[in-house]
Formats: C-alpha cells, structure tokens, sequence
C-alpha cells in the first residue's frame, strides 16, 4: 500500500451537487425539525461530508406558523435580545413571536444547531423559511422531504 492511499481525501465546495428540499412545518416539534434541517443544511447527511466545508443542501421550510412546542413550552419559552446599551435587554414569549414573525422562531432554533463561526454564517444562508404555504423557489425543483 502506498501513502497516498492511506490519506483522507477532503472534498471541496465545487465537487458537490447541492440539491433543494422541501420541508412542511405543520404540526411538527421546534426542536426535532430545527435539528433535522441543520443536519441537511451542515451535509452531515451525504458521505461526502466534510467537516470544514459547506458541502450541505438548501432547505424551504414552508408553513412556519403551524410549528409547535410541548407541554407548556408555548407558554413559558421566552427569546432575549439585548441591544447593548444599559436597559436594553428585550424578552419575546413564543406565543407573541409565533404571530408577528413566524419564521425567526425557526431560523433562532437552527441557528443555535450549526457552528458558531464562519462557517455557521454561511451555512444559515441557505435556510429559507415562509410563514405560508407558498414560496418563490419553485425553479429550484425541491424535493420534499418527510421529517
């Protein structure tokens, strides 16, 4: 056996097929979805994957409203953001984000799944979630996909 063979060959953003799924939020769980989605989104799916690369797939979460919680989750969750000056600090529940912006309680549950650097930043970009059933991909051919 020579050296070469003995070495891991790393693949590169050019070499791989990005395809697009479909994903159907209605009556899902938060976190079950949000980590399946950041499963595709990362590559981690395909034998390719390869850690230092972004060598996922697109993701179209449609119907982002109709996302649930457990138990009282609903209820009790809160999103915080502060805005760095003194008094800043702002609290959203679930049940007042769910109606004003359906598609950040998605993309927050993703975000927090996939690396936080670079990488991570570009890998979100390719996360596009609608509140509704339509979406403007269409030319994409999506898959859908069962999760």
């Amino acid at each position: 056996m020579s050296l070469n063979e003995k070495l891991t060959y790393f693949f590169k953003n050019e070499e791989i097929q990005k395809k697009w799924y479909l994903v159907d939020a209605e009556g899902k769980t938060l976190g079950r979805l949000a980590s399946r989605i950041a499963h595709i989104l990362r590559g981690k799916h395909k034998p390719e994957f390869t850690p230092n690369a972004d060598l996922g797939d697109f993701v179209i979460v449609v119907n982002a409203e109709k996302v649930k919680l457990t138990g009282k989750r609903a209820e009790q969750k809160q999103y915080f953001h502060y805005t760095g000056y003194p008094g800043g600090a702002t609290f959203e529940s679930f049940k007042e984000l769910i109606k004003t912006k359906p598609e950040k309680v998605i993309i927050h549950a993703v975000k927090g799944m996939i690396p936080h650097n670079r990488l991570g930043r570009k890998i979100i970009q390719k996360l596009k979630v609608y509140s509704g059933p339509n979406h403007p991909h269409s030319a994409q051919k999506p898959e859908k996909l069962n999760i």
